[in-house]
């Protein structure tokens, strides 16, 4: 059995990343962060026209019904280029939430979703443009009302508390919802960190210290090959869990790709030195972005706890 992804997977991660090159999602972000979403969402209308927002929506809601592995390969492109927006909470895990009509605007791109999965997901993400407004409450789902915004890591992340509100029925499977939520975010660290790589790599070939390219030195070739080597080694977990959806392995990809991510931030930040630290700079997005997904979706010391208790057994 060759595990792979198919031509159609890789065909469809070109098209996403074609057209995010041709939009400025930096500006977007500093504009989502300042409270203006007005770019982001055509970012996000541009996306839901190639389907991505349809990916975990079924066939009868207008959805497409793909595979885990596509929407995978879809966030993993979002976080490489750093897109706004509740993607994990509207194309992941809203769909695995419901299971009626409500999914249709979710399909078409019309509506964004915005999830608390307490004890994990405290705090909603973006809920001031969610229409769709979802907590997890045992088997059943609730709505609730945002309360004042909270300080973030990523100022375009906006997190804010949930006060519950009225019953909206059972949860339609509210146990793949959090598998899919922690995929979803892994992904898309997995995808910040490539970008990380690769611009990492590109400086360094640019910046000359002493008469030639820092990329040329030694040292500077070891911490990007490290980089190489836990990105190479957590993107095998992360597609085998979308294989298997078991929650050990999806814990497992998570913890891996944050580390790799976290890597390659602080590899980023060595090789740009003091441009790094910059607001203006794109790195200064990324490395934001990464530090606030390490502990969405549970932190790397619960899906630790929930490998090791697999093991353990």
């Amino acid at each position: 059995m060759r595990f792979a992804l198919s031509a159609e997977q890789t065909g469809f991660a070109t098209s996403l990343g074609d057209l995010l090159s041709t939009l400025d999602t930096d500006a977007a972000n500093r504009a989502w962060a300042a409270g203006d979403p007005a770019p982001g969402l055509k970012i996000w209308r541009r996306l839901a026209d190639l389907g991505v927002t349809a990916l975990a929506v079924p066939e009868a809601f207008g959805g497409l019904a793909a595979e885990v592995a596509d929407l995978v390969v879809a966030c993993e492109v979002l976080g490489e280029y750093c897109v706004p927006g509740p993607w994990t909470d509207t194309v992941a895990v809203a769909p695995a939430l419901l299971g009626d009509e409500r999914l249709t605007p979710l399909a078409t791109g019309e509506t964004l979703a915005s999830v608390l999965f307490a004890p994990h997901v405290p705090y909603a993400l973006d809920a001031e443009v969610a229409e769709i407004r979802l907590a997890v409450d045992g088997a059943r789902l609730r709505s609730f009302t945002p309360g004042a915004a909270l300080s973030s890591l990523d100022g375009s992340r906006r997190l804010s508390p949930g006060t519950p509100g009225a019953d909206l029925g059972p949860a339609h499977d509210a146990g793949r919802a959090f598998e899919l939520g922690v995929l979803a975010t892994a992904a898309q660290l997995l995808g910040a960190g490539r970008w990380l790589l690769d611009a990492s790599v590109t400086y360094a070939g640019q910046r000359r210290q002493y008469g030639r390219e820092i990329g040329r030195y030694q040292a500077i070739k070891h911490l990007l090959a490290d980089v190489v080597t836990a990105l190479e080694l957590a993107r095998p977990l992360l597609y085998g869990a979308a294989v298997t959806m078991a929650p050990e392995d999806v814990s497992a990809a998570k913890v891996a790709c944050g580390e790799a991510a976290l890597l390659a931030a602080r590899t980023g930040l060595q090789v740009h030195g003091a441009i790094g630290y910059t607001a203006e700079h794109p790195l200064g997005l990324r490395l934001a972005r990464v530090r606030a997904l390490v502990s969405a979706w549970g932190t790397a010391e619960l899906h630790r706890r929930r490998v090791l208790e697999t093991v353990a057994r």
